[in-house]
């Protein structure tokens, strides 16, 4: 796709497209003095927007969607939700060990699915964001296969190389598990914000078990968003 045609598909200026792709914030590939865009990866940036877990950079536009429901996050998170210590040293280890966790705690129907399909995101654009964080989740919503709205978490104490943005390796992976389009997690994007510094990752890192990790997000979603946090 050219500049033109992301900023027709994005309904945005073309000076925006332009403005975005070259400060790093839109996915795209420069061929000679030209702009050029996929747009599979275009899908999965703006996915990312809508779920908070990167910084908002165009204003979607919500008015022909359905109204979105509203999760907090004790309805799609528990303590027996969090792997404390991944086993796994890679990727595809880090994905298979938590698809295989939704899938025990009865999540997925299918673990083999939900690895591919978490697999198949991950191929489009890397889901690390940086500061020892990965926020995982699907390109496409299936409710068949997604017994109800979750997150699982696995933390690696060693980190595990995830193509992350900083290059650096990632030690937190939040794996989302969502059912339909509208669905709506106002935690996430404020967590997402709060693991933007440095100090929110190392505390995690620092909780002695899986209550410990919950209770420090639980609190941490009390303190951003507390008009959702379900108290």
């Amino acid at each position: 796709m050219t500049a033109r045609q992301v900023a027709a598909y994005l309904n945005v200026n073309e000076r925006t497209v332009l403005k975005l792709v070259s400060e790093g914030a839109l996915p795209g590939v420069k061929i000679g003095n030209q702009w050029r865009f996929r747009k599979a990866m275009l899908d999965a940036w703006l996915d990312d927007q809508m779920l908070g877990v990167v910084p908002q950079q165009v204003e979607l536009d919500y008015r022909n969607r359905a109204p979105r429901r509203m999760l907090d996050l004790a309805s799609c998170f528990q303590p027996s939700h969090i792997v404390p210590e991944l086993a796994a040293t890679t990727k595809i280890g880090v994905i298979e060990e938590l698809a295989e966790l939704a899938n025990r705690l009865g999540l997925v129907r299918d673990k083999n699915w939900f690895v591919g399909a978490l697999i198949e995101r991950e191929n489009i654009m890397p889901s690390a964001v940086g500061n020892g964080v990965a926020f995982l989740h699907t390109m496409n919503r299936h409710p068949e296969q997604v017994i109800r709205p979750f997150m699982v978490l696995g933390r690696s104490r060693d980190g595990v190389d995830f193509d992350a943005l900083d290059g650096r390796s990632t030690h937190l992976f939040f794996v989302l598990g969502l059912k339909f389009h509208e669905l709506h997690l106002p935690w996430l994007a404020k967590l997402a914000q709060l693991f933007a510094r440095p100090e929110a990752t190392a505390t995690l890192l620092a909780a002695p078990n899986a209550q410990a990790i919950f209770d420090s997000l639980a609190q941490a979603e009390r303190t951003l968003f507390p008009s959702h946090s379900g108290n």
